[in-house]
This record gives C-alpha cells, sequence and structure tokens, in this order.
C-alpha cells in the first residue's frame, strides 16, 4: 500500500469539494481548481476526511494512487493559502519590472526581453531586481518560475543571472586564476 496513498486528507473547513466521473473540483477562497483522474483510483469522503483508494494492485495503480493524494492535497493548500517563488536578478544594469499583463526584463542582451503572464498567475516586482510568482496551480506557479529562469540561467564564473531565491550557485575558477595555481 502507498505510503502517501494511505493517508487520509482532511478537508478545510473553508474548501468545498465535489468528487462526479473522476473529475475532482476543489473551491475555496482564493479559487477554483479541477483535476480529471484516472478510473483506477476511487475517492470517499466521510467525517470531513478524503480517502484515496485504488481498485488493483498493478504497478501503474499503485504509482497512481499516491500521485492523486498529493495532487489533491496540493490543491487544498493552493485554494486556501496559494503558492508563490521568489527569484533574484543579479548582475550590473539587469531588472525587471510589471508593464500591465507583461513582464518586462533587462537582462544584458541588446533588447528587453518581453514574458506574457499566464492566466491564474500573479507576478510583482517590489524591487527592480526582485520577482514574486504567486498562484493557486503549484504546477502552473513553478513552470512559469522555470522559464523565466530559463531565459538567463546563473553563469557560473560570475553569477550573473535569474536565481531562485536562496539557491547558491557554485562559482567556478576563471582562467586567469587557474593558470596561476599550478
Amino acid at each position: 500500500m502507498s505510503r502517501i496513498g494511505k493517508k487520509a486528507l482532511s478537508i478545510p473547513k473553508e474548501v468545498k469539494l465535489d468528487i462526479k466521473d473522476h473529475r475532482v473540483h476543489v473551491e475555496g477562497p482564493k479559487g477554483k481548481l479541477d483535476l480529471n483522474t484516472d478510473y483506477r483510483i476511487d475517492f470517499e469522503v466521510k467525517d470531513g476526511s478524503l480517502f484515496v483508494t485504488r481498485k488493483g494492485d498493478s504497478k501503474l495503480e499503485r504509482s497512481l494512487h499516491g500521485l492523486y493524494r498529493a495532487l489533491i492535497a496540493n490543491m487544498f493548500i493552493g485554494v486556501t493559502a496559494g503558492y508563490k517563488k521568489e527569484m533574484e536578478i543579479i548582475g550590473v544594469g539587469y531588472k525587471a519590472a510589471v508593464q500591465g499583463k507583461v513582464l518586462n526584463m533587462q537582462l544584458g542582451f541588446s533588447h528587453p526581453v518581453n514574458f506574457p503572464i499566464p492566466e491564474g498567475i500573479k507576478i510583482e516586482t517590489p524591487k527592480p531586481t526582485f520577482i514574486i510568482i504567486s498562484g493557486i496551480n503549484k504546477e502552473m506557479v513553478g513552470e512559469v518560475a522555470a522559464k523565466i529562469r530559463k531565459i538567463c540561467p546563473p553563469e557560473p564564473y560570475k553569477g550573473k543571472g535569474i536565481r531562485f531565491s536562496g539557491e547558491f550557485i557554485k562559482k567556478k575558477v576563471g582562467k586567469a586564476q587557474g593558470a596561476t595555481s599550478k
């Protein structure tokens, strides 16, 4: 039995849960989320808790069991508290600003980089070198953060680029330093 899948999920008081035809609909104070589930997984609500069970014992069913329990737990957190990723921009002249539905970034290229903000995601720039990405869908928040980081990933010599807040970048020794260490 899946260690994650067999744990009961307590349904928060402010969350409305609706399960019909292998479709889970969660609604809370921050918004609504839907999830299509596999027909091999069943859901049962008892005493304010959600129990996830599987119909068989195949390898696929065992893997889906814990997966869907974790996805629904993420949905509960998303509609009540939300998710947030913080990013830092390191580099001389590097900066970002939100202009309407577009994140405008100056990253040392010959042109500004415009990143369209998708629906359901909120991006803030409290400082020109700090980006906060928030939303109710954990997967979407992480994907947007990864796409922004991919535009200008931190380089290993000076550390310039976009990185997650608190991320450690191991710096390499430059060519001049490497030649003198022999």
